[in-house]
């Protein structure tokens, strides 16, 4: 059994960046692309410094872009770790930009990373257990275990050895696909 545990405050990164030209895509919004890229590093950054150890990415969840994101706007990440498993941990990070001649601030997305310390040899190793202080910190993990759990049902549900199509013909006809099988 693990004897370290560490608060959520221990993992919190905060990354700001202004967004420049060389990150805008044709339309002249940031690149979607380049705002992952920097949601990789900040979870990378919270997860390494919980645990002590090289961390890699081992699964995003989901991505919605909310709002898009302007060229000379303030972006800023906020992670932390939300759950530990024995290697594993989940960073939730936000992303909100910051208009800076108005202030304003916008919502741009939410996403969780899932992230595995590994050690010199790459195997996984124990990250510390996470002390949940308060109702937030209880919701967020507990949303995570809802989450794996939903993942790995949904992988057997579907896995090419036990999928049972049968149960999911009728599922079908309310989509816009042509059956052909």
């Amino acid at each position: 059994m693990n004897s370290i545990f560490k608060k959520t405050e221990d993992s919190e990164i905060i990354l700001t960046e202004l967004m420049l030209p060389s990150h805008s895509n044709f339309s002249g919004k940031i690149h979607g692309g380049f705002i992952l890229s920097l949601m990789d590093k900040a979870a990378f950054a919270s997860a390494s410094k919980f645990s002590g150890q090289y961390c890699v990415t081992a699964s995003v969840n989901r991505v919605d872009f909310l709002n898009a994101i302007e060229v000379g706007e303030l972006v800023t990440m906020r992670a932390k770790v939300n759950y530990v498993g024995h290697s594993s941990m989940v960073v939730g990070i936000r992303v909100e930009s910051q208009n800076i001649r108005t202030g304003v601030i916008k919502h741009c997305n939410s996403s969780y990373f899932s992230m595995v310390a590994r050690d010199e040899t790459g195997k996984g190793i124990q990250v510390p257990g996470l002390i949940i202080s308060n109702l937030n910190d209880m919701r967020r993990f507990l949303r995570s275990i809802k989450h794996i759990k939903m993942r790995n049902e949904r992988k057997m549900e579907f896995s090419k050895s036990t999928f049972e199509p049968e149960k999911y013909m009728d599922a079908l006809k309310e989509y816009n696909v042509k059956m052909e099988i």
